[in-house]
């Protein structure tokens, strides 16, 4: 293997800073994923998961998880996921993991759970409901883990088709406040595009970032993530082809590098431009 020739390999993101709207192991390896493509990311979370209203439930429910009371779980997003973590719940070999997408899918194996099943096509509660049914023609015990605003349409497809579902709640979606630094890079065009890889994470980049330069790409991880944003009032520079994190990224990349405010020349004795 030429080594010389894998070093001087293409950098597409060269140059470009990359906000990427989540922090832990996911937020990690999507950092590294772009620093491979030559991006500088900037991890800035903007949202977080709060307890659910009804802790008790979702305890006993993780506890029966852990037990094997489950043939199957259902993950509808990848902030599920850090609540699995967060409560360090154990998914025995016997109970499979089913994932609404990519993202997701990304997250639950970031910390190390395992993921038997992504829908094909349809990246959805519907979606995953009617491959789980093609899959299942015989009753199964699901155990469906949602926020407390989506709404069940999984478990209501699942028990329409005779399934054994207990559907619950595991955790509220609440917004973070991003640092004045970020939000002045992202204000001035020193972040040059913005990942957006769910509707809250559209809701919190339309509320928190009310000037965002033209120039500035608007990535959605995929077109049910583009809907939503749109519905919040969020433009959208372009929609991944394939709903993953390289998918994402790969979207990002079409494009040429935007002007950077701070990347100007700076006038003859004047001090460079460093963050907000």
């Amino acid at each position: 293997m030429n080594t010389s020739a894998a070093g001087s390999a293409p950098k597409p993101l060269k140059g470009w800073r990359v906000l990427v709207p989540r922090g832990g192991p996911w937020g990690d390896s999507v950092a590294a994923a772009l620093r491979a493509q030559g991006a500088t990311p900037v991890i800035a979370p903007l949202i977080n998961f709060a307890p659910s209203e009804d802790p008790t439930t979702l305890e006993e429910a993780l506890r029966d998880l852990a037990a094997g009371a489950f043939d199957w779980v259902t993950l509808t997003s990848s902030t599920t996921v850090d609540v699995l973590h967060a409560y360090r719940a154990e998914i025995p070999a016997t109970t499979r993991v089913a994932a609404v997408g990519e993202t997701t899918a990304a997250a639950l194996t970031a910390v190390g759970y395992r993921v038997d099943l992504v829908p094909d096509d349809d990246n959805s509660a519907a979606g995953m409901a009617s491959q789980l049914i093609a899959l299942e023609p015989q009753p199964t015990r699901v155990l469906t883990l949602r926020s407390e605003l989506a709404k069940p349409v999984l478990t209501r497809l699942l028990a329409e088709a005779g399934h054994d579902v207990r559907s619950v709640v595991a955790y509220r979606t609440v917004g973070v406040p991003v640092t004045e630094k970020v939000a002045g890079d992202v204000r001035s065009g020193r972040i040059n595009a913005i990942l957006v890889t769910s509707g809250s994470v559209a809701e919190q980049v339309h509320e928190q970032f009310p000037e965002i330069p033209a120039d500035t790409v608007i990535a959605a991880i995929g077109p049910r993530t583009a809907k939503d944003a749109r519905r919040t009032g969020l433009g959208v520079s372009v929609v991944a082809k394939e709903q993953s994190v390289s998918g994402l990224i790969s979207a990002v990349a079409q494009f040429p590098l935007p002007h950077a405010a701070d990347e100007l020349a700076p006038p003859t004795g004047a001090i460079p431009r460093i963050g907000g």
